[in-house]
């Protein structure tokens, strides 16, 4: 098949099944897709387990391969993704949520990368599995961040107090960018290919500073070059085509200039949502840009989420890595909650959190694409196998179990007007 027969195979999979879902299921829309996907790869593994003349699971599991998971994710939805839920940010609320925001998408990255590898390599060794201490760690950098689309998308549906909110998508939308310069020096690490200082803290350092400082920079010259063209003309189509550019040509250009991505989009996006509608735009504009958005978000999100289900067909784990795979998940669920709880009391002396703070982004921590793609993107050694496997069932719990449950754990947690 060519790309576009592919392409039109997915959209029209997507459709047709967010159609059945919406009439006859009627779950959250992503979380069906994803439900519908997976469970039409068991039904196809079943099939061939049963029936081996057939080669269905074969063919389709061919055609999936030929997508490139992460090179789709990361260099290709997420940019568009990442700006779309940006665009929504606000700035005020944000500068008074920056010591909260900024403390879990960084510490607290870094806390959980450490609790999650700690975990992991100690619950291998009990169940028989060789995974270093170095490949465990991995894992916990690639699981650590919690996905902007997952979260985002779950928020639409659960009603949570503004402050809240804005830390549960402030820091989903910062925290890939920390995630992935972590997840980028811990392979360099386990893999023995990165240079002699890849581990000493000053190398780190400048990671950090290179990737995060420089993407959040790029960002904000960007995104101004687009805000004062775009405040110079009052032509929709045009202005919609800018925020295209701007989205991205940023996410291009930090690839190519070794900065972070992700935290430039966001930044850019951040910068036209509050800067635009007030100052750029007129209301026709507003209405077209911001809705344009909408649909692209939603449309994107359908197709990723559906990927996702489809996924189990080409991961390609054995039965013997599923203990590991359920054991896992606590072991996530648990370094969130420290990852979380540690900033938290840190900062409550100086920062307002609502009642429940903790336990909501606790459960609210989402993992998604962006985990599966790191996990694809590793190195062909002896432990891909198990990172995988972990990967997976730690993505579809959050997404399917935490997702599905957050409205109820919202409603038991979260007093108005309470303060932790």
């Amino acid at each position: 098949m060519s790309t576009i027969e592919i392409a039109a195979l997915l959209v029209v999979l997507t459709a047709a099944l967010g159609w059945i879902n919406h009439v006859a299921i009627g779950l959250p829309h992503t979380i069906g897709l994803l439900l519908m996907g997976l469970a039409a790869s068991l039904i196809l593994v079943g099939v061939e387990v049963a029936v081996p003349d057939i080669h269905v699971y074969e063919d389709l599991g061919g055609l999936l391969r030929r997508i490139d998971f992460k090179e789709t994710v990361l260099n290709g939805f997420l940019a568009f993704l990442l700006f779309a839920g940006a665009l929504h940010v606000d700035v005020s609320l944000l500068r008074r949520r920056a010591w909260a925001v900024g403390s879990i998408a960084t510490v607290g990255v870094l806390i959980s990368t450490a609790v999650v590898g700690f975990g992991l390599w100690l619950v291998a060794g009990l169940l028989g599995l060789a995974i270093p201490l170095a490949w465990a760690l991995v894992f916990g950098a690639l699981i650590s961040p919690t996905d902007p689309v997952a979260v985002l998308s779950t928020l639409k549906s659960v009603k949570v107090p503004e402050t809240l909110e804005l830390d549960m998508s402030g820091e989903s939308l910062f925290n890939d960018g920390v995630g992935v310069v972590v997840f980028t020096v811990v392979v360099a690490v386990a893999a023995g290919t990165g240079e002699t200082g890849a581990a000493e803290p000053l190398h780190i350092a400048r990671l950090f500073f290179v990737e995060a400082l420089g993407g959040a920079v790029l960002g904000l010259c960007t995104g101004w070059v687009a805000y004062r063209a775009m405040r110079r003309i009052d032509n929709y189509p045009l202005e919609t085509l800018i925020s295209i550019a701007l989205a991205i040509g940023t996410y291009v250009a930090a690839a190519r200039l070794h900065t972070s991505g992700p935290i430039a989009v966001v930044v850019s996006g951040i910068l036209i949502g509050n800067r635009g509608p007030n100052d750029a735009m007129s209301e026709l504009t507003e209405r077209y840009v911001f809705g344009f958005w909408q649909l692209v978000d939603e449309i994107l999100n359908s197709i990723l989420f559906l990927l996702i289900g489809l996924e189990v067909l080409v991961l390609g784990f054995t039965r013997d890595l599923v203990p590991l795979a359920l054991a896992a998940i606590p072991l996530a669920l648990l370094a969130r909650f420290v990852a979380v709880g540690g900033p938290v009391l840190a900062l409550r002396h100086r920062q307002h959190f609502v009642a429940g703070t903790v336990p909501v982004l606790t459960w609210g921590g989402l993992r998604g694409g962006i985990s599966i793609a790191l996990a694809l993107s590793l190195p062909d050694v002896p432990e891909k196998p198990a990172l995988l496997a972990a990967t997976y069932a730690v993505v579809v719990f959050t997404i399917v179990v935490q997702g599905l449950t957050l409205r109820a754990v919202v409603r038991r947690a979260v007093a108005p007007g309470g303060a932790e």
